[in-house]
């Protein structure tokens, strides 16, 4: 079973570890300031002292100031890149990942016992160290390693939630218990008593543990590159499971416009990946291969504005970090630049004659919605060396125009001018395409100046999201000892096991029969039996024989015990109350969650048999088709 050392950093010696431990301090005072405030507020609508009233307001003005401080430095603290990003290589271009949802620890032992006792009717000592197992699980997921073993924790984390969610949450009533998660990006606290919010959480951190793994790669070699991709679409695709399974976010992170934003935020920065993969790899292959380069660029530089103009346009434009924002425009800009770059290198590198396939490329490369802007110039497909030319110095102009308004963006920006690797390499495109025009430029060319037309964006590889995989994280029920999930849950309701002593003589029988595996059940009674006058009916389970535990006997165990006890049986039987499970299930083909589909092994047991009359052949096993499962089986 899962160890709080497999996958969970509990001494927070990581630096990434440290940053969590910040965010979870700012968190805390976070919620303090906040109880503080609703208090001041309660207290001034509901006082009629004029003087205790100004002083209460001046109160709130202080803790707002102290909250919006406290906020502020938990957006710094979430809009600092710099401490997930690889430092191996200086001259990547950092990527934006998440933090996680920080929460409170619960002590969730007196609320199982009190369960135990009251639902199941059994001894909830015997489950103190399954609570107690529980509670240390859940509490080494609130510091899980930046790494496989940590998306390993959490996964089975979300897993074992699904046995904990059927065997103590019934749809009818409050357990008691409130989980309490801080938003990912404000640090405000909310609150819930539905077992839902905590499932979504984890989700939450564990696309978040995704995101980080994506951007600290060495994405300088291919394996780093691919693994950057694949975390990224891996979160892409958590996030949208979240959105579309879970509903009435109580926090922001969870809403399904930050969802939304978030999803395709993580397909941008796939996207960016997979360019640095090509771009190398391109440069060495001719006109062709740079044009389609040059497209890719364009690609990136395309998705990247269209995420800034879902952040900057809707409701989450307040919500994410300001620097967010800005590094989304300073990619657009890079990668709308290296898309100029690559196809004026292209074009001035290329000797001899252009082919019908290029001329083709070339007229497709160029975008025909120039807006009727007459500084366009008129060259789309250019027929001789000066024309190459000429496009490609428009092209490199164009480069230059658009590393400055990158860099100008990012000078504008405080949190990214912290970033020196960054700065670096927009400083390294901007120099190297200066170059490139300065070694193009002639003395006698006094040509008009022109724009060169865009670069329509294209690309040849389809990113598609990756849906989590569930079943790949198998856990063990730590309560499975209460029997059955599909009987012994919380949704379902039985009697308390009541003694069955059945004595009897060489003219007497039991006279019950029995059928199906874990749990076993009473299929018919004889009347005037011995069973019978002991209160035996149709429809018990038999949860005990003797001293032996029967829930999760299969059918052959149980007529073995039954048998060794010769001509005195003790049982123990419940009485289901709210289903008869001697009837056929009514809703066999009913809808299920994405969750049970991936977690149920098997349907009840008892859905495919009907109700029918006890065979009066002593142990006989019907071999009729019509009931696959289990015969029944009379003790007479």
């Amino acid at each position: 079973m899962l160890q709080e050392e497999e996958g969970s950093d509990p001494r927070l010696a990581t630096c990434r570890g440290k940053l969590q431990n910040q965010r979870a301090k700012l968190n805390q005072e976070i919620n303090k300031q906040i109880m503080i405030r609703s208090g001041a507020e309660r207290l001034y609508k509901v006082t009629t002292n004029k003087k205790l009233r100004e002083t209460v307001a001046l109160e709130l003005s202080f803790v707002n100031s102290s909250l919006q401080l406290l906020k502020e430095q938990l957006a710094e603290l979430n809009s600092s890149v710099s401490i997930y990003q690889n430092r191996s290589t200086p001259q990547l271009v950092p990527m934006i990942p998440l933090g996680l949802k920080e929460t409170k620890e619960i002590d969730f032992s007196d609320p199982f016992k009190d369960f135990i006792l009251e639902h199941y009717s059994e001894d909830s000592n015997k489950y103190e160290s399954a609570i107690k197992e529980f509670m240390n699980i859940r509490q080494a997921v609130r510091t899980p390693t930046r790494d496989e073993n940590g998306v390993k924790l959490l996964f089975e984390y979300y897993n074992l939630l699904y046995f904990i969610d059927r065997r103590f949450f019934p749809p009818h009533r409050n357990m008691g218990i409130f989980f309490e998660w801080f938003d990912s990006l404000t640090g405000v606290p909310s609150t819930q008593k539905t077992i839902a919010f905590e499932k979504a959480s984890v989700l939450f951190n564990i696309a978040s543990l995704y995101t980080q793994i994506a951007a600290k790669q060495d994405r300088v070699n291919s394996t780093g590159v691919d693994a950057a991709v694949d975390n990224f679409l891996r979160a892409a695709g958590m996030f949208r499971y979240i959105r579309d399974n879970f509903s009435n976010a109580p926090s922001m992170d969870l809403s399904p416009n930050t969802l939304d934003t978030l999803i395709q935020l993580m397909l941008a920065q796939a996207r960016e990946c997979l360019f640095e993969k090509l771009a190398p790899v391109t440069e060495e292959h001719g006109l062709q291969s740079y044009l389609e380069l040059a497209q890719e660029a364009a690609q990136v530089a395309f998705v990247y504005g269209s995420v800034y103009q879902i952040m900057n346009n809707s409701s989450v434009k307040d919500y994410v970090p300001f620097s967010w924002i800005s590094l989304l425009q300073v990619k657009s800009e890079h990668y709308k630049a290296l898309s100029h770059h690559y196809a004026a290198v292209g074009l001035l590198e290329h000797t001899g004659e252009i082919n019908k396939d290029v001329e083709a490329m070339l007229e497709y490369v160029h975008s025909k919605d120039t807006s009727n802007n007459i500084t366009y110039m008129d060259v789309q497909v250019p027929r001789s060396q000066e024309e190459r030319r000429q496009l490609g110095k428009a092209h490199l102009r164009a480069s230059l125009l658009l590393h400055e308004e990158a860099l100008r963006l990012h000078r504008m920006c405080r949190q990214l001018r912290q970033i020196d690797n960054l700065q670096e390499r927009l400083r390294i495109a901007h120099d190297t395409s200066l170059d490139r025009y300065a070694k193009c430029e002639q003395e006698d060319d006094f040509q008009e100046i022109l724009d060169a037309p865009p670069i329509e964006a294209a690309t040849k590889y389809q990113l598609t999201l990756m849906p989590p995989e569930f079943n790949e994280y198998s856990v063990k029920d730590l309560f499975q000892d209460l029997g059955p999930l599909k009987v012994f849950c919380a949704r379902r309701q039985w009697t308390a096991a009541r003694q069955i002593k059945l004595q009897r003589n060489e003219e007497t029988n039991f006279g019950f029969s029995v059928r199906g595996d874990a749990p076993v059940i009473i299929t018919a009674v004889e009347p005037k039996s011995l069973s019978q006058e002991a209160g035996m009916k149709e429809g018990d389970f038999i949860v005990q024989i003797g001293n032996t535990d029967a829930k999760w006997l299969n059918h052959e165990e149980v007529v073995s015990l039954i048998r060794e006890a010769g001509d005195e049986l003790t049982l123990k039987v419940v009485t289901p109350i709210d289903h008869d499970y001697l009837l056929p299930a009514k809703n066999s083909s009913s809808t299920l969650s994405a969750c049970d589909v991936q977690l149920r092994t098997s349907t009840s047991p008892f859905s495919k048999d009907k109700r029918r009359r006890a065979t009066w052949n002593f142990f006989r096993r019907s071999q009729s088709k019509e009931f696959p499962i289990i015969s029944d089986v009379a003790f007479r």
